[in-house]
């Protein structure tokens, strides 16, 4: 029952392992036909030349006078008594026994310089006469004396013959020429035989060949049977599963690791998808939240004023001041929402080759203002000429400049921005000596809403986008972001560049 099941899937019209084995053996079945086809072709030239040297040798075994005798029936004057007598019984023991020199159904005959044709032998079982060729054919085969000369004809109303013709040199007389004939149908038919056996010997080899061949096909299939299965446990929840590679055939291997290569790819898209709707579930909470907090202010104030406290004229005061502060705070941070969608939806900015020492020094009188009483150093060198968007830059250096100033002390705090020439590139740097960052919080510091102390950026009105809008500008120049901080230290924030000319 277990074979019949293999071979009952191995035989299914439709797979792989039944259009292999059928194409093979059918391409080795045309092989052996014609293979059979030309051995047929080949072997009747060799028989008939085997057949007509064999002839030849039987002729060529008779004296040449011997074949006068026989024609002229022992009343040739010119031999002595002696002589004579055992000539007159030499023809007639050839005449009598002249068809056992040659096979029983050869006709014998003697073709004179005439080209006249004398019947010899007709043998046992030929009834048939000796066909007679072209006088030009006879006149060939005379001048021809040592080659073998021979040749197939089909006489007019007789079956085909295999005609033989040698030259003979009786005593003091003229060359002759010796025709030996014979059917071609004993030859054919032993071919034919041949052909036969061979075919069925084909046919057996064929049969075995499958019985060999099925076992080994499926062995050799195992490495694609493999990968069959493993695609069949791949579904969207079961990425981790890999083909196994390197099992000895080349295309399979090449499959399996193109295969694993796509695999590898959607486990990584779909791990993106759920990190991305995973982030966007975390903006959404954070936009919802950060937005729900100045509305509920501006809604707690709304309400005490309502109920009788916009008579009193320092309460009414302290309520719109704070009201007003809250909905800065929210158009803020809806500006900074709209940016980030901007910045993600069309990140286009317009490019120009500037001075960036220059566009920091024009903004030298702003930083000092929100600096305050801190100490503000810039250290720039000149002619460092970048392709940048001034304004997107200059939002670049407000945004690190703004989070160093509410992290450093407003008396004691030192903002240093220098400007220097990096690696391929230019490099930007803003550092304080504040609070500085936890290690912890560093890998996430570019998130959106990500805050590493919510209280003092409340405090000052972030919302925790300023650091991702920076980021997102950066990149956009083709540069690239990156912190380092020690707690109770300081922060120092690296911005890389490129230069005009690899812009």
């Amino acid at each position: 029952m277990k074979w019949s099941n293999r071979l009952r899937r191995f035989f299914v019209p439709n797979s792989l392992r039944f259009q292999l084995l059928a194409r093979s053996l059918l391409l080795l079945a045309g092989l052996l036909v014609v293979i059979g086809l030309f051995q047929y072709v080949f072997m009747q030239g060799f028989i008939y030349q085997n057949q007509a040297k064999s002839i030849q040798n039987q002729v060529q075994s008779v004296p040449p006078d011997a074949w006068n005798l026989m024609t002229n029936g022992g009343d040739d004057q010119n031999l002595g008594d002696s002589s004579a007598d055992s000539a007159n019984s030499a023809p007639r023991d050839l005449h009598h026994h002249g068809p056992l020199f040659f096979l029983p159904d050869a006709n014998v005959a003697l073709i004179d310089e005439k080209g006249n044709l004398t019947e010899l032998s007709n043998g046992y079982t030929n009834t048939e006469t000796s066909p007679h060729l072209d006088e030009q054919e006879y006149q060939n085969a005379l001048r021809n004396k040592r080659n073998l000369e021979y040749k197939v004809v089909n006489p007019t109303g007789g079956n085909e013959q295999l005609v033989v013709l040698l030259t003979i040199q009786p005593r003091d007389q003229t060359p002759e020429l010796i025709q030996v004939s014979l059917s071609t149908k004993p030859l054919k038919e032993m071919m034919l035989q041949q052909l036969l056996i061979f075919l069925g010997i084909s046919l057996l080899a064929l049969i075995a060949g499958m019985l060999a061949f099925i076992p080994v096909l499926r062995k050799t299939l195992i490495p694609l049977s493999n990968m069959v299965d493993t695609v069949e446990q791949i579904d969207a929840g079961n990425l981790a599963e890999r083909i196994p590679v390197d099992q000895g055939q080349v295309e399979i291997d090449r499959l399996a690791n193109s295969f694993n290569g796509m695999l590898q790819r959607l486990e990584a898209s779909f791990e993106a998808e759920k990190d991305s709707k995973e982030q966007m579930r975390r903006f959404v909470a954070d936009a919802s939240h950060e937005l729900r907090t100045p509305l509920t202010a501006i809604h707690g104030f709304l309400e005490v004023l309502l109920r009788g406290a916009m008579n009193q004229t320092e309460m009414l005061q302290r309520s719109l001041t704070s009201m007003y502060a809250e909905s800065e705070r929210m158009k803020k941070l809806v500006e900074d929402l709209l940016l980030l969608a901007k910045l993600d939806r069309s990140p286009k900015i317009q490019l120009a080759e500037e001075a960036l020492d220059r566009v920091i020094k024009e903004m030298a009188p702003q930083l000092r203002l929100l600096a305050g009483d801190r100490k503000v150093s810039l250290k720039l060198t000149s002619d460092l000429k970048g392709c940048v968007d001034v304004d997107r830059l200059k939002q670049v250096v407000l945004n690190l400049f703004h989070n160093a100033v509410q992290h450093t002390d407003p008396v004691k705090g030192d903002i240093q921005i220098s400007l220097t020439k990096a690696l391929d590139g230019i490099e930007l740097t803003v550092k304080d000596n504040g609070s500085g960052i936890p290690q912890e919080h560093l890998p996430k510091l570019f998130d959106r809403f990500y805050r590493s102390d919510s209280s003092r950026t409340r405090k000052y009105g972030g919302a925790g986008l300023g650091l991702a809008i920076t980021k997102s500008l950066v990149e956009l120049h083709g540069g690239t972001i990156r912190v380092e901080s020690t707690v109770e230290e300081g922060t120092t924030f690296y911005v890389w560049l490129p230069v005009a000319e690899t812009l």
